[in-house]
């Protein structure tokens, strides 16, 4: 096992920043320092909310674990991934209590709001490497205003096991206290695929398998994405679109209302959307707001492709390109390499951490509009051995 370095609270502002997705061997990865702790979180039973048309809502609950862990650590930059239906994070020592409490009260409002169990657990990296996993972590730019976490090491995907099985759980209760959600939305149009499909793409490597062996699987599908138009990016270039209302506004408004009535959340927010929506038709700058350029950054800024313990992808690819990347996968699965999970469809949506419109540092996390990873991941589970 490699040595890790020791606690530093910069550790992660500290690591360099990878432009080129390709460029992400397991070279660029950096392990965790031994006292840092890793969390994740999902929704039990995804898939049968997503059976009921509730994709969205799993997507909004998602992204609500990385929106409640920024505003209750305001300034930090610390690496986190998003998942579809939950998030895998990394933090500092110092950080690790009030995580554990927010993490609390977003349960409990998810169950208030929802009557939907999200899971969570959190673990010092030194019981994850006394597990004979590790925890790496890179940093990816996908814009010039934004970048993401990627992990690598095996640690997350030994921690969503001991959350699932019940063996690690959070074992924190509630003060009461609704998450601070601010900044959550999602507000834009689901978008068309352009070139065939909006395929939904995951991969976990098999334990035991050579990680050389299964780098160069990742690096040929990565490859086969590279060479469609914009890397197989979802999203068009000038961004999304905008519909007035937005079908997300309501789940918007009982997700985050905190301790405002809903009724007067509903009510700000729609007068506030109206507003953004004759902004975004009229395609001109209001004061220092730039729509089009705003919906430009949107797509820029989005996290379509990303390692969380293994490849993930959302991408707009041709039936040809989706045949060719199966066919990859269903070698290296036969040889032991990896599990894998593939789901097509017709639409990917967006679900959004906006700090504030006047910065071009919002985050756009991209799944498929008809379950995406979710549904992708029930295909692995299938040939789980567990």
């Amino acid at each position: 096992m490699e040595e890790s370095p020791s606690s530093t609270v910069t550790f992660y502002d500290d690591l360099p920043l990878f432009a080129e997705f390709s460029g992400l061997e397991r070279e660029a990865f950096t392990p965790l320092p031994q006292d840092w702790v890793i969390g994740c979180c999902d929704i039990l039973d995804s898939t049968a909310l997503i059976d009921r048309g509730q994709f969205k809502t799993v997507n909004m609950i998602g992204a609500a674990v990385i929106a409640a862990l920024r505003n209750a650590l305001p300034g930090r930059a610390f690496p986190f991934v998003f998942g579809g239906d939950g998030a895998g994070f990394a933090l500092s020592p110092d950080c690790a209590d009030l995580a554990a409490r927010e993490l609390a009260r977003l349960q409990a409002w998810v169950t208030q709001e929802f009557a939907i169990h999200l899971r969570a657990t959190m673990a010092p990296v030194r019981d994850v490497r006394a597990a004979g996993k590790d925890v790496r972590v890179a940093r990816f730019g996908a814009s010039r205003n934004v970048d993401y976490a990627m992990f690598d090491g095996g640690g997350l995907n030994w921690l969503e096991r001991e959350m699932k099985t019940a063996r690690r759980t959070l074992g924190l209760k509630s003060d009461g206290t609704p998450p601070d959600l601010t900044g959550l939305s999602c507000r834009w149009d689901t978008v068309k695929a352009r070139n065939g499909m909006i395929l939904s793409v995951l991969i976990k490597p098999d334990p035991s398998a050579p990680p050389k062996k299964v780098a160069e699987v990742t690096q040929a599908i990565v490859r086969l994405a590279n060479g469609l138009d914009r890397g197989g990016h979802p999203l068009p270039e000038e961004g999304p679109g905008f519909r007035f209302p937005p079908k997300g506004l309501m789940l918007e408004a009982r997700l985050g209302r905190g301790k405002t009535a809903e009724i007067i959340k509903k009510l700000t927010l729609t007068l506030g959307t109206a507003l953004i929506a004759v902004v975004f038709w009229r395609g001109k700058k209001l004061g220092r707001f730039d729509p089009i350029a705003y919906r430009a950054e949107t797509a820029a800024n989005a996290d379509f492709r990303k390692y969380d313990d293994g490849l993930k992808l959302t991408i707009d690819c041709p039936l040809e390109t989706r045949d060719r990347i199966e066919a990859l996968l269903v070698q290296a699965r036969d040889a032991k390499l990896l599990r894998y999970g593939l789901f097509a469809q017709d639409k990917a949506m967006v679900t959004c951490i906006v700090p504030s419109a006047m910065r071009a540092d919002h985050m756009h996390f991209v799944d498929g509009a008809s379950g995406g990873y979710a549904r992708a991941a029930q295909m692995l589970r299938a040939q789980d051995p567990m």
